[in-house]
């Protein structure tokens, strides 16, 4: 079996559709393949790409062709100029960052929260966020106010101590200012403020930072911003990571 047969092959497995960091962990099970190379993620990106009837639908998000129009009714849609920030489009997007980032929080040995009104909604491959979360409700870690400013963050990491570690804000279209208000709030917890978004929104993200109300976030350089293409390759990596016998 070619390389290429093998990659359609686990996508038909999966479903139609995988993360390219899913290919990577499946593929090679496949016993009548043989990956004669030594880079053979890279193989496997590469044909994701250029072979015929494999389509990118988002960042490191694949799918047969022939399968598209079954995805599309499920919500799997490919973003365009034209439908960018409909919103369906802005759903898909605002539901597969955060089941990436609950998946990664995973292998961190962090336990993760989502708000109340996303747990039912589905990742790409149909499980419901809350199945990929590890906490139905948040830690009492502190105050109640600050528990309920926290309460509809989009996704929160929690330690082994029950204390907040990171929080995650995703912004396809929505106003940046709104979470930077939120982590305004909480600047006075030990945990890593994080803006997801497009690359093209980094510009946006950096001006509201000057703000004269997000002085202080500013100056201690507490807010991150994080593209949605470095997301994916992390998730990448740590599928990865996942394939070997022993890791460092």
């Amino acid at each position: 079996m070619k390389q290429y047969e093998a990659v359609i092959e686990t996508l038909e497995m999966l479903g139609g559709v995988a993360t390219l960091g899913e290919l990577n962990k499946e593929v090679f099970k496949i016993k009548d393949c043989e990956w004669r190379t030594k880079t053979p993620f890279a193989s496997i990106r590469r044909i994701v790409q250029q072979t015929k009837g494999i389509y990118k639908i988002k960042p490191g998000l694949y799918g047969l062709e022939k399968y598209k129009k079954q995805l599309e009714g499920r919500g799997i849609i490919t973003e365009t100029d034209e439908n960018k920030d409909s919103a369906e489009i802005c759903k898909f997007n605002h539901t597969y960052y955060q089941g990436v980032l609950l998946i990664i929080g995973k292998y961190h040995n962090m336990q993760t929260f989502i708000p109340n009104q996303d747990k039912n909604k589905k990742f790409y491959n149909g499980q419901k966020l809350q199945e990929l979360a590890t906490l139905h409700e948040q830690p009492h870690y502190s105050y109640p106010q600050f528990i309920k400013r926290s309460s509809t963050i989009d996704t929160i990491w929690f330690n082994d101590r029950n204390m907040p570690d990171s929080f995650f804000e995703i912004e396809h279209s929505t106003d940046i200012q709104n979470s930077l208000l939120k982590f305004y709030d909480l600047q006075d917890f030990y945990a890593r403020m994080v803006i997801v978004a497009d690359i093209k929104r980094i510009y946006e993200f950096e001006h509201k930072m000057r703000l004269h109300a997000f002085k202080e976030l500013n100056a201690k350089k507490r807010v991150s911003f994080l593209s949605y293409e470095a997301l994916i390759k992390q998730y990448e990596i740590e599928l990865e990571k996942q394939s070997l016998d022993f890791v460092l």
